[in-house]
């Protein structure tokens, strides 16, 4: 997709997700700028596993990093996961650097507010289990305010899954009556913040296409479903040019566990803006493959 025009009257806006894999490539290798350059040119930009501190990069706090890398965008990062083990100095003190593991969304246009939902999880010791989360982001947009989440459900258990893709639909559909990151502004000098009904729900959401976790996401899908708005609409499933067979999470070496893993899901009267979506099959910066898609 070409660079965008969003901010002219009636040209498409362009979105992409990418799970970033703490910027650790293809080919084994850290490169941050490589990861900026697979998403310039997009209007609004969800990143997941953004990290600072944490050893398996070198350390390097990937948020001023990609901030440094796209000046041009509003930024804002939400955590899933914050250790400190304690570490300290020569002299005892305290270095307070903090392994932080989480979302992050960059946007050309101001992000007004945001919040981050922590999703539900349960005690696991067989394996890892990390904290999970979806990063709220008030963009505001050219065609309006747009709420959009940059989303990262886990990757092992189903039914771990399940309460979490439930949370994250029940948490976007009330955010209208709950009044987002802030109501009553007036009190505190701000002017009140809008509470629009459209939603993006964009990320690693870890699941088949048809699972029965992506069936609660999607609900029935049916004419009656759909007028009514209960569920979000997939854009795959309204977007142009995305082959049979497409994947977004690439094994070099076991090319048959190829799969389709990142989505995008758009409320209701979003629907008729989707336009043209892909994957970027060229990509190198991270296991994952950057989705994109236009939005009219």
């Amino acid at each position: 997709m070409a660079k965008s025009g969003a901010g002219q009257c009636g040209v498409a806006m362009n979105l992409v997700t990418y799970n970033t894999q703490y910027g650790v490539g293809r080919d084994g290798r850290f490169d941050l700028a490589r990861i900026a350059a697979e998403v310039a040119g997009a209007d609004v930009i969800a990143l997941q596993e953004v990290t600072r501190n944490f050893a398996r990069n070198g350390g390097v706090d990937m948020v001023d990093g990609l901030a440094a890398l796209l000046p041009d965008y509003f930024t804002a990062f939400g955590p899933a996961m914050d250790l400190d083990f304690g570490a300290t100095d020569g002299s005892g003190r305290p270095l307070n650097k903090r392994f932080q593991f989480g979302n992050m969304v960059l946007s050309r246009f101001p992000i007004a507010a945001s919040r981050n939902h922590l999703l539900p999880r349960t005690l696991r010791l067989s394996s890892g289990n990390l904290q999970r989360a979806a990063l709220e982001a008030l963009v505001m947009s050219p065609a309006g305010p747009l709420r959009i989440y940059s989303v990262h459900i886990d990757h092992i258990c189903a039914t771990e899954r399940t309460l979490q893709i439930s949370h994250l639909k029940e948490r976007a559909f009330a955010y209208a009556s709950e009044g987002g990151a802030l109501s009553g502004a007036a009190e505190y000098g701000f002017p009140e913040p809008p509470r629009p009904e459209a939603f993006i729900l964009m990320g690693d959401f870890n699941m088949d296409r048809f699972s029965p976790e992506y069936r609660l996401m999607v609900g029935e899908q049916d004419d009656a479903a759909r007028a009514l708005g209960r569920d979000p609409l997939d854009i795959y499933a309204f977007g142009v040019g995305l082959p049979d067979g497409a994947v977004s999470w690439v094994d070099d070496a076991r090319p048959e566990d190829n799969r389709l893993i990142d989505y995008a899901f758009v409320e209701k009267s979003l629907a008729g803006r989707v336009g043209a979506v892909r994957i970027d099959g060229e990509a190198r910066g991270s296991d994952h493959l950057p989705v994109w898609f236009e939005l009219a």
